[in-house]
């Protein structure tokens, strides 16, 4: 239980999920309840999906590559680490910007890539993945689906929240979100580092 909890929490914050509503909200602006509903039906499902491929091709890949996955630890918490100073600093994601034309369909890019799925939680979530086995990845699932569908609950009430918080209030939390990504992009990395020198003694 207490793994189910803990990754539950790490998903939750590894998906960023107030400086996606406050993207959604950027690019659903003068859509419809309704229509709003149905994009963030769509854009968790296209992320959920994507999530379940990559936390289930961590192993397989890395074998194919030839790579580590104390080396892909590293990497990624590097990649996880500079996402979360962007969200300290600015209040946005890597690579995650309001793009200057708005798309018929925002759901998928660039709501559910690279907003939900970034590069950093491409990374993070092929190292959980392949980190956890038998029950424990059961567990570790059930967590990410868990932050999913918390997401799914915050894209929904995201006018109420847009109310409530105001732009002030969604930057101050995607600014903890980032120091938290920032603590956990710290354990992935001395996590491989740790690997890495136990290996070559």
């Amino acid at each position: 239980m207490s793994l189910l909890l803990s990754t539950w929490v790490k998903f939750f914050f590894l998906f960023a999920p107030f400086f996606v509503v406050s993207m959604f909200l950027s690019l659903t602006r003068g859509e419809t309840p309704a229509a709003r509903g149905k994009i963030a039906n769509r854009a968790v499902m296209a992320a959920f999906l994507t999530s379940l491929v990559l936390f289930f091709f961590g192993t397989p890949l890395f074998e194919v590559l030839g790579i580590t996955l104390d080396s892909f630890r590293i990497g990624a918490g590097i990649l996880l680490f500079l996402s979360a100073i962007s969200l300290v600093r600015e209040g946005v994601r890597v690579h995650a910007e309001v793009p200057a034309e708005q798309r018929d369909d925002v759901s998928v890019v660039p709501l559910a890539i690279p907003t939900i799925i970034g590069p950093a939680t491409i990374g993070t979530i092929l190292v959980y993945g392949a980190e956890l086995s038998g029950l424990d990845m059961a567990l570790g699932l059930t967590g990410m689906v868990l932050a999913l569908a918390c997401l799914l609950v915050l894209l929904h009430l995201a006018s109420r929240l847009e109310k409530l918080l105001g732009n002030t209030g969604f930057n101050i939390l995607s600014k903890i979100t980032g120091l938290i990504l920032a603590a956990m992009a710290t354990e992935i990395v001395i996590s491989g580092l740790l690997g890495v020198v136990a290996r070559v003694s």
